[in-house]
């Protein structure tokens, strides 16, 4: 399907049934100022359903649309967002206003929103980490007839999916995603003789990595966030925190495979242990003293605002299989966007509109892609030749086409609301293991027993 037929299935929301929009119940207001301290927003007191005030589209045509929506977001993200509200209105003739708040201040300030019922914009930035508390509080859209009945479902990374569905339910539309390569220092790499282009597995990164002279590592493993090593690679090979029934499922054999993968790499000497996002990690990459790390594509622009100075030093490569031709694609990071259930339902279908032009369109993914590194979860858009464009900072190398290659083999991860105690029992545990005082089954089996005691969960 092309974009051109997608914007006309966009027309075609108009037509919904009311039986399609059954359950999407709310009230509209008038927009209230907008302030950084308060926030505007679309949804009413939750005294009454339905209506909106505001002039609308649609007519003859359909259901109408209201004229006007409010999107709360953050950083690059509410920038991004931006970006598309110009060509958004020639097209559509909605008017979007986006407002732009710190990012915990914004989460906050929505979910506060969200569980009074009132006072909440119609679209907000969600990220996937947050999909089951927000999704749990039962204050977003079930937003499914409306992808149905636009058709681009499949036009979405399958790994997205996961974290934004419950019961049948889909409560969010994909935005971007975090593909995970291992970035290095290249120059460090030569100057010891590694050979990295050719490495595909774990076996062949240790070996090379042992080839570093004493103080050099080749990646780090940050003692403040081994539970996000762990998830990528456990994601890696497809693992779930939770089985289907809910049982803890982090002392699986594909957890233990991290672990020992993990416990490995340590006892070779290749990784340091410096706390991520301290001065020291951003001081030992610049210095090349830690010669790679672990990130989502979105890492490029951190080392670039960071340590500037070191542009054209690093390349990018997927990360390593476990075994030979196994996966290598991996996931750190990414946002959706939601609509709040307050809202009328003019509102909402204006604000699906926007979000579909927004999300499920290649011209205006690329765009944001161009202009913030936000790495689509589109899959249409990487058939474009920006993710072909040389990287200064990564010396001239098309990072954007590896990573293009690795997202649509990014297995599918579930968070719920216990992802915290899995969060503390990983890095509580595989501090032990990486110290030397438990092996790596001792690690997963006593991870799992903590979250299954802070949780009632069963043992899977």
């Amino acid at each position: 399907m092309t974009d051109s037929d997608r914007r006309l299935n966009r027309r075609r929301l108009l037509q919904l049934s009311a039986a399609g929009l059954a359950g999407l119940a709310g009230c509209g207001t008038g927009s209230q100022p907008s302030t950084e301290n308060s926030g505007s927003g679309d949804g009413g007191s939750g005294s009454s359903g339905g209506g909106s005030t505001e002039t609308a589209a649609g007519g003859d045509s359909g259901p109408e649309m209201a004229s006007s929506v409010t999107a709360w977001s953050w950083d690059v993200a509410a920038k991004s967002l931006d970006l598309i509200d110009d060509p958004y209105e020639e097209e559509a003739g909605g008017d979007v206003t986006i407002e732009q708040f710190g990012r915990s201040n914004m989460k906050d300030k929505f979910k506060s929103r969200v569980l009074s019922g009132s006072g909440a914009p119609a679209v907000a930035t969600m990220e996937s980490v947050d999909a089951a508390a927000w999704v749990d509080t039962g204050g977003l859209r079930d937003i499914q007839p409306m992808i149905e009945d636009a058709d681009i479902r499949d036009g979405f990374v399958s790994g997205k999916w996961g974290p934004l569905t419950k019961d049948g339910g889909t409560y969010a539309l994909p935005w971007d995603i975090g593909p995970v390569g291992t970035f290095y220092r290249n120059d460090v790499i030569s100057d010891h003789g590694l050979d990295l282009e050719s490495v595909e597995t774990w076996d062949q990164f240790i070996a090379e990595g042992e080839k570093l002279p004493d103080g050099t590592a080749l990646v780090n493993f940050p003692p403040n966030d081994y539970d996000g090593i762990w998830r990528m690679m456990f994601r890696q090979l497809g693992g779930l925190p939770f089985t289907d029934s809910g049982a803890v499922n982090i002392n699986s054999e594909k957890s233990l495979q991290v672990a020992r993968q993990m416990k490995r790499a340590h006892d070779s000497g290749i990784t340091s242990s410096v706390a991520s996002w301290s001065s020291e990690w951003f001081n030992r990459f610049a210095d090349g003293s830690i010669a790679g790390l672990y990130g989502g594509a979105w890492i490029e622009g951190t080392l670039k605002a960071e340590i500037g100075d070191t542009a054209g030093k690093w390349r990018v490569m997927k990360p390593p299989a476990f075994e030979s031709g196994g996966n290598r694609a991996t996931n750190w990071g990414g946002s959706n966007l939601v609509i709040a259930d307050q809202v009328s339902d003019a509102k909402a279908r204006r604000a699906f509109d926007y979000m579909q032009f927004a999300l499920a369109n290649k011209d205006m993914q690329i765009k944001m892609y161009k202009e913030y590194g936000i790495f689509p979860a589109y899959k249409p858009a990487y058939e474009s030749d920006a993710f072909d464009s040389g990287s200064e900072f990564l010396g001239g190398q098309a990072a954007g086409r590896i990573f293009a290659e690795i997202a649509p083999d990014i297995p599918s991860y579930v968070y719920t609301t216990d992802t915290p105690e899995v969060t503390k029992a990983i890095n509580s545990e595989f501090k032990k293991m990486i110290d030397g005082d438990l092996t790596p089954k001792e690690a997963v089996d006593s991870a799992a027993s903590r979250v299954a005691d802070r949780t009632d969960r069963e043992l899977a």
